[in-house]
């Protein structure tokens, strides 16, 4: 069995977009996969619409993101895990690619490149301030480690103790990074998939306005901080 996990708060206009993805990813995979959706702070239809695609629904009230990947992750029943965001699509080979990727041996997991499903000359602009600023961070974790969409065994999240629940934000970069580490004493590799990736929404975007990161530096410098409450609160925990 493959295990797909998606957070979600206040997600009804996406949910079900990324929920028929993962079906149609599942038809390229001769095993079963379950699609696991932890409802977080969710006031409006997610739930239901969740649980009308076929997934088993989970509720968790934190404020901490990590503690929502783990909710779910922990609720798997498949050695296979995938994480993806409810507003983010996985392309439809993804899980055949990622399960060749698994069992070959050579890979622990590891991530997706995402792409936008607009794009903007502030956005550009902005996504090019956030990985200057993060070359930084990205050193100090072990170089770049992709995300988006994160692929490992179920083993595997359980002997690294899963996602870090002290951080309110960066910690799937930080998950990536003990990942690798732990990777490299099987002689297995962090990986990002090569023919898949994921269309994600501009929506943070829409809701901030596309210069939005570049005009607020102060702010996005705290939120990589990973440990700012209030920052990660403004941008990511009381939006929607």
């Amino acid at each position: 069995m493959i295990s797909v996990v998606i957070p979600a708060h206040n997600e009804e206009k996406y949910i079900g977009k990324c929920l028929s993805a993962v079906k149609s990813a599942a038809k390229y995979v001769p095993d079963s996969v379950e699609m696991i959706v932890v409802a977080n702070r969710c006031t409006d239809k997610t739930a239901a619409i969740a649980e009308r695609f076929g997934a088993h629904v989970l509720n968790n009230e934190d404020k901490c993101i990590a503690a929502v990947r783990n909710t779910g992750v922990r609720a798997a029943r498949g050695e296979i895990v995938v994480t993806i965001d409810a507003d983010s699509l996985m392309t439809k080979y993804s899980l055949a690619e990622i399960k060749g990727n698994l069992e070959s041996g050579v890979y622990v997991g590891g991530g997706t490149n995402p792409k936008f499903d607009r794009m903007s000359l502030g956005i550009a602009a902005s996504t090019l301030y956030v990985a200057v600023n993060l070359i930084p961070v990205m050193f100090k974790n072990g170089g770049y480690l992709s995300g988006a969409m994160f692929w490992f065994r179920k083993s595997d999240f359980d002997a690294i103790g899963g996602f870090d629940e002290t951080l309110v934000s960066l910690e799937d970069m930080e998950f990536a990074k003990r990942l690798k580490a732990h990777g490299k004493l099987s002689g297995r590799k962090y990986g990002t998939l090569k023919k898949s990736y994921v269309l994600t929404s501009a929506r943070k975007f829409d809701e901030f306005g596309d210069w939005y990161l570049i005009k607020n530096r102060s702010l996005t410098k705290r939120i990589f901080t990973g440990r700012d409450r209030q920052a990660a609160d403004e941008f990511y925990y009381d939006v929607r």
